[in-house]
């Protein structure tokens, strides 16, 4: 739980900090290789050095922040500088290794140079001395020697060693005796620069392979790339982070399945009152997603991923007990039934407060009343270990369960008959009808067949259904009420804020005519102690005189 709430932490937060991770590699390969003794090529160092060097960046970035959750993370990374500048120093940006790698390797290097132009030199003298006896005027490398292509009729007029001929065998490629001992001595130091440059590299592979912070570095990029990838996940799927609440509590809001499109989103709750949620309705018409919308959801969560809910407070549980599909084990002998049996069986003994039950289809099958009453009494089991789940079904007889225990609440999948679709919408406190007859009505089916399916269908069976309808009928007309009095809740509200508005304006220029009034008595005030004054003046003047 923990590890998970990390995670979730960790998610939230790489929105403020994106964790670009380019230029990282996956290095596990190269270390096991390198720790086997095998040495690395320069492009493969190469390669180690920048992902170590880009995971010493991100830990200084995240060490700026106050992303706490992200930092633990990036604290891990350890220290590489020392073997980074060493590969940095040793070879280019193709992975080559440079002269200044050793000083050994600049002499062999400077010495290598100018003996290549001196056989080249003199390779090039003899093409116009044998001119007639080339099949062409270039010179060639055969076995890192400078050769001649010579015309194999004429191979007697070149004195030299044969290396090698052409595939139709009329050119021979021939070593002129004149450059042997040079190249002879160009093979020797090439050998020795060859030596060199593995000992180079067996060097810095040997560097990388006893760092002793390169297992817990690459954990850590391992944990940020995940990280990464879980938000932009969170981004492009609209998920949203949940909480890990007390056991067997679930509140979802606008929770729905990720991996279909334009879904309905609907509101899932289980607790102490409704512990299990009994689901009925069509066929299409949405429970299995439902289902398979939880289990995601807590998979999800437990995973330390963001759930497809607006909001979601979800106990942390042990297991997630399924039994969704039709899964026939032939080779096992087993039936639909059976299969449905044997994992019933594994659900019951696994079932309790800290474990997350799902089943599609109880009591399908087999024989409707027998399937009824062994889906009772897995329904009634589940209580009793105080399981939290949701149930599927199609069976009248379980929904009219539901209606009479605790902690089983009926819910449906709602259906449209004037659109002759399912909403997807889940209404709670009312069981679902199959609505056969009426789809069967829709899509013009005989009408003397289907008035005597009616006539058929049992008495406890018609009330039953008619109970539905009612129920039904009820609820919507409750709803409509309810949107009747939250659009007149909406208008009260915006009459009050119109009142509010005018009150304020009101009162705004009432404040208004206050200043305006003081200010025009404290004006004639002064005018008229202006005036008291000046009267004085003149009579003090007229005094004097």
């Amino acid at each position: 739980r923990e590890e998970a709430e990390a995670r979730h932490a960790r998610i939230e937060e790489a929105a403020f900090f994106p964790l670009k991770l380019g230029g990282v590699s996956d290095l596990r390969p190269l270390l096991a290789r390198a720790r086997r003794g095998e040495a690395l090529s320069g492009p493969e160092l190469l390669a180690a050095a920048g992902t170590l060097a880009r995971a010493m960046e991100l830990k200084a970035g995240l060490g700026a922040t106050e992303l706490s959750a992200l930092k633990a993370v990036a604290e891990r990374i350890g220290d590489h500088r020392g073997f980074v500048r060493a590969v940095e120093r040793a070879l280019d940006e193709e992975g080559e290794v440079k002269d200044e790698a050793s000083e050994k390797l600049k002499k062999l290097r400077g010495r290598i140079r100018p003996l290549k132009r001196r056989i080249q030199e003199r390779v090039y003298q003899l093409l116009d001395r044998h001119a007639e006896d080339l099949s062409d005027r270039f010179v060639t490398l055969r076995r890192g020697r400078y050769v001649l292509p010579v015309r194999a009729e004429r191979v007697h007029r070149v004195p030299g060693v044969v290396l090698d001929r052409s595939s139709s065998g009329s050119t021979l490629f021939v070593e002129p005796l004149s450059v042997v001992p040079l190249n002879n001595e160009l093979a020797r130091l090439l050998l020795e620069e060859e030596a060199e440059v593995k000992r180079i590299l067996g060097e810095l592979t040997a560097r990388l392979a006893s760092d002793p912070g390169v297992d817990a570095t690459l954990e850590a990029l391992a944990e940020l790339d995940l990280t990464e990838a879980a938000r932009r996940l969170a981004e492009d799927w609209g998920l949203s982070r949940p909480v890990f609440g007390p056991p067997g509590r679930y509140a979802l809001i606008e929770a729905f399945h990720p991996l279909i499109k334009n879904p309905v989103k609907n509101d899932l709750a289980l607790d102490e009152r409704r512990k299990l949620l009994l689901v009925s309705g069509p066929n299409m018409g949405g429970k299995t997603a439902l289902l398979k919308t939880l289990g995601l959801a807590q998979a999800m969560a437990q995973s330390g991923l963001f759930v497809a809910a607006r909001a979601a407070e979800i106990p942390f549980v042990r297991a997630i007990l399924t039994d969704i599909g039709d899964e026939q084990d032939l080779l096992a002998d087993l039936s639909t039934f059976a299969s449905h049996l044997k994992r019933l069986k594994a659900i019951l003994e696994e079932a309790g407060p800290d474990a997350l039950v799902l089943v599609d289809e109880l009591g399908t099958g087999t024989d409707p009343e027998e399937g009824a009453a062994l889906g009772q009494a897995v329904l009634e089991e589940l209580l009793k270990k105080d399981a939290r789940g949701v149930v599927t079904t199609h069976l009248a007889p379980l929904k009219a369960f539901a209606a009479e225990i605790e902690g089983v609440e009926n819910a449906s999948m709602a259906f449209d008959l004037e659109r002759f679709a399912p909403t997807y919408r889940l209404l709670l406190g009312v069981p679902g009808r199959s609505y056969a007859f009426a789809i069967a009505e829709r899509l013009g089916f005989p009408k003397g067949p289907l008035e005597r399916a009616r006539a058929l269908l049992g008495e406890g069976a018609k009330t039953a259904e008619a109970l539905l309808a009612r129920l039904e009928e009820e609820k919507r007309a409750l709803e409509a009420e309810l949107r009747a009095l939250e659009a007149e809740r909406r208008r009260a509200e915006q009459a009050r804020r119109e009142l509010e508005a005018r009150l304020g304006a009101i009162e705004a220029e009432r404040e208004r005519i206050l200043n305006e009034a003081r200010a025009e008595a404290d004006r004639l005030l002064l005018e008229a102690e202006r005036q008291i004054k000046r009267a004085k003046e003149r009579a003090r003047s007229e005094a004097g005189k």
